[in-house]
């Protein structure tokens, strides 16, 4: 076993029906760029029932037939925003706690001590967050996951991961191994994952290796590290 192998999205997703929400942070294969995605599925209407929306600089996770919305605690939240030379992308309101907690001169991980996984037993869903942290013409990045210690729910365990950013090179982290009945929570460390100097054909690939009767939307950023300047893509299964 290559423990440095690094799998394209298709091997990494390509027919298993629920890795669940998924982040993938790392570096062009040109060294030019930082890349972040982040997409969401769902088995339930009330998950089903989702879009991204760009505001202001954020990507937020709205209802997109408001009128269905049974239940909007942990389907809608801020799925990214940016503090300073930040940008930070997780798959739930704790966005806003590392947020905050950067303003209060915390760093990623003791933001996130405060938070757990997600109360909807018996699944227990991770909450797993990812931030770049930009320099000088370069980054670094961070990932963190949050998981229940045992069946039961009766205690969280937390990991985070720091890693230098290394051309061609990224991580992905998702909440789940794939479907079940619990659904069972992702392991180990996050997954080395092969990305692209065209943002075009990275979200294609993530886009097209996802299954097609779960997958929900997917949001990617590549920011230039000389210029700053960003450009993003984002697909909606109901748009």
């Amino acid at each position: 076993m290559n423990i440095y192998a690094i799998r394209t999205p298709a091997e990494l997703l390509s027919g298993n029906p629920y890795p669940g929400r998924g982040i993938v942070l790392g570096k062009t294969p040109d060294g030019r760029k930082a890349v972040a995605a982040y997409f969401i599925m769902g088995r339930s209407d009330n998950s089903r029932n989702r879009i991204f929306t760009e505001k202001d600089g954020a990507v937020v996770t709205e209802p997109f037939d408001p009128s269905k919305v049974k239940d909007p605690y942990l389907i809608i939240y801020a799925a990214l925003r940016s503090y300073e030379n930040h940008m930070i992308v997780t798959n739930g309101d704790q966005t806003d706690t590392v947020y905050e907690g950067l303003r209060a001169g915390k760093s990623f991980s003791q933001a996130l001590a405060s938070r757990c996984f997600e109360p909807d037993g018996p699944n227990f869903t991770p909450r797993i967050s990812g931030m770049i942290t930009f320099g000088e013409g370069d980054f670094t990045y961070q990932m963190s996951i949050l998981k229940s210690a045992d069946a039961e729910g009766s205690a969280c365990n937390r990991y985070t991961f720091d890693y230098a950013a290394l051309p061609g090179l990224g991580h992905f982290l998702h909440t789940y191994v794939t479907d079940g009945n619990p659904i069972p929570t992702f392991q180990g460390e996050p997954e080395r994952i092969a990305v692209c100097d065209e943002i075009d054909a990275f979200t294609r690939e993530i886009w097209n290796a996802l299954d097609e009767a779960n997958k929900i939307s997917l949001y990617v950023r590549y920011v230039d590290l000389k210029s700053g300047a960003a450009e993003t893509r984002l697909i909606n299964r109901h748009r």
